[in-house]
């Protein structure tokens, strides 16, 4: 599991705890943190689990992501040479 799907779930529960904290003491600007906080935690943890699952990728299928990489650099190229 990666760094970031911990953080992410980490910046999750502390923003769910903030948005509570800021309904019980009727803080809108505390439940909007809370609420910014967990969305930014979701996002990252699912930048996290996009990660593991290309590594996880790319350690089953070695000739299909070096295909898929060659592919990737082919395109960028062909782009790059078409805008000098």
């Amino acid at each position: 599991m990666s760094e970031d799907r911990i953080i992410g779930n980490v910046k999750n529960v502390a923003g769910k705890i903030q948005d509570a904290v800021g309904n019980l003491t009727d803080d809108p600007h505390m439940q909007l943190e809370g609420k910014a906080r967990q969305l930014a935690g979701r996002t990252q943890a699912k930048y996290g689990e996009a990660i593991d699952t290309a590594i996880e990728f790319a350690n089953q299928r070695p000739i299909s992501t070096l295909a898929i990489a060659g592919a990737i650099g082919f395109l960028v190229g062909a782009i790059w040479s078409r805008r000098n």
